[in-house]
């Protein structure tokens, strides 16, 4: 059933329910909080004692007694009078037995029915005749034996009774126009979120339905918490879809990579194998080859195990202090030997001054090599690497330059994502994974990294660690 099926029945059975209820309510607490006699009772009672008396064969003192007495034990509270024609009281259960002009008479029924809204008797005079001789009934009943609380309608054509039930109509029509409007209005702007909830699409290239409701309701706040939801799908669907291109990017460059150098590996351990060489200086050379591309496929594979362990979250640092001078000399020292023959300028600029500071060694030692393999690997044109060391009060840095091809403006704001590589052609090595292990590697230590470049003139890269400050280990 749907919704709007489901709101008028409620509201056409809730409006018959409540004009019911009303009815019984109105009755039953009247009942029971509104006791006494009604106005309109007492004449029928009136007329019910005159018809017993003249139905009576006998009428005489004593069955007349007989029958006021015995209205009056079914109604203590009432007095009873009989009267005849000239005034005189027959009998009074009260008994004064009083004689009445008209004008007693007429003053008594003076102001009725305004009386009954006063603290005084109520009077209710009603004729008889018995014998051809007429009589009257005198009933009289205190002010405080009435009900308190009365409401009569008078209608004298069937006309007339519209002007008391339109006036009624209309009072409960008017709150069910107003709730039938309001669920209609809620109907409709569940209908929207329902409709843009049916068209939602996940593909970037799908337009988006964002709705627009200023209302701070309830449904206000869920149309907002719908656009927020669908554009934050949108984007970690497209984050997705990047993150899966890099990730088959990745499995094809490091076939390649571990292919190649594969492939001239097996090329040179054949020729020393068959003994195909010219020299000891060309055998040699052949083995120089496989070093170092046997060390480039360890490279690969400690840049795979540092994938794997930033996706299970296992980067977790063990603090000690160690002299930070004193490592960046032994990497220098061996890059100097690495590079050697290279014609590449090293600039190293290290104080003499031992610094030492709380770090992690091996994880600092793997975000510097990837700096200054990174610096080599796209900076080589350049013909120039710089290592700096630099410390003040409350910072040591470790700064990489080259002077290469540079990094572009456009490509400097995503250096630092995983698989993000400057040169998507095969001209550089590597996975794409070096800088962002630098950088969640200086996060791990509380300090940053910076990046500054002009392509052909100068590229640097700064980490910065702090020497004291409140480590959180991961």
């Amino acid at each position: 059933m749907k919704l709007r099926t489901k709101l008028w029945l409620s509201l056409v059975l809730s409006a018959a329910l409540s004009m019911v209820l009303f009815g019984y309510m109105t009755v039953w607490i009247g009942k029971a909080a509104n006791k006494g006699y009604a106005l309109l009772e007492l004449n029928p009672l009136a007329q019910s004692i005159v018809d017993s008396i003249e139905e009576q064969p006998d009428f005489g003192a004593d069955a007349l007694k007989r029958t006021l007495e015995r209205a009056r034990e079914q109604h203590p509270a009432i007095r009873f009078l009989w009267i005849n024609d000239q005034g005189q009281s027959l009998y009074d259960t009260a008994g004064l037995n009083p004689t009445f002009t008209f004008h007693d008479l007429a003053m008594l029924m003076k102001n009725m029915p305004e009386k009954y809204f006063k603290e005084d008797n109520v009077p209710i005079l009603t004729p008889a005749t018995k014998d051809g001789q007429s009589y009257f009934l005198l009933i009289s009943i205190p002010a405080s034996e009435m009900k308190q609380g009365e409401v009569y309608f008078l209608i004298r054509k069937t006309t007339s009774l519209l002007t008391l039930v339109l006036p009624l109509f209309l009072s409960f029509l008017l709150p069910f126009l107003v709730a039938l409007w309001l669920f209609s209005f809620l109907n409709k702007r569940i209908r929207k979120l329902n409709l843009a909830l049916n068209r939602l699409n996940i593909q970037s290239d799908s337009p988006l339905v964002e709705l627009i409701d200023t209302s701070k309701d309830e449904l206000g706040q869920l149309t907002r918490h719908y656009n927020s939801m669908a554009n934050r799908i949108r984007t970690q669907f497209a984050e997705i879809q990047q993150f899966e291109s890099k990730r088959k990017l990745l499995l094809s460059n490091l076939s390649h990579d571990l292919r190649t150098p594969l492939t001239t590996m097996l090329g040179c351990a054949e020729m020393i194998r068959t003994g195909n060489y010219k020299d000891q200086k060309e055998l040699q050379a052949r083995a120089k080859i496989i070093l170092q591309r046997c060390r480039y496929m360890d490279k690969l594979l400690d840049q795979m195990l540092d994938i794997s362990r930033h996706d299970a979250g296992d980067l977790a640092i063990r603090l000690e202090t160690h002299n930070i001078s004193e490592l960046v000399r032994k990497m220098a020292a061996e890059y100097i030997m690495i590079l050697d023959g290279d014609h590449i300028e090293l600039d190293i600029e290290i104080p003499d001054e031992d610094i030492h500071l709380p770090i992690d060694a091996p994880l600092t030692e793997r975000a510097l090599r990837n700096m200054i393999d990174n610096a080599i690997r796209y900076g080589k044109e350049g013909r120039y690497l710089g290592i700096h060391l630099t410390a003040d009060d409350h910072t040591v840095s470790v700064i990489v330059k080259d002077k290469g091809k540079g990094i572009a403006p456009e490509h400097q704001a995503h250096i630092y994502e995983r698989f993000y590589r400057v040169d998507s052609g095969r001209q550089g090595e590597g996975l794409g994974i070096g800088l962002a292990i630098v950088k969640d590697i200086a996060l791990a230590h509380q300090g940053s990294v910076e990046m500054s470049s002009t392509p052909n003139v100068e590229t640097v890269f700064r980490i910065n660690l702090p020497r004291q400050y409140p480590y959180n280990r991961l």
